[in-house]
């Protein structure tokens, strides 16, 4: 009996709808200071424009 993939065994079927999910990375001005920070944040690929437009 040959090697069975580690790939093979994985549940497809679980995976269906995330290619629609993004990881968004936005650069944050600091209020105490003049450095940045980042917020990261996994969000629908619909959503992004929504996210970005948001001020913190």
């Amino acid at each position: 009996m040959g090697k069975v993939s580690k790939n093979a065994r994985t549940d497809r079927t679980a995976q269906v709808g995330s290619k629609d999910y993004v990881k968004v990375i936005k650069a944050v001005k600091s209020k105490t200071g003049s450095s940045y920070g980042f917020l990261e944040k996994i969000i629908h690929k619909d959503k992004v424009q929504e996210f970005l437009a948001q001020k913190d």
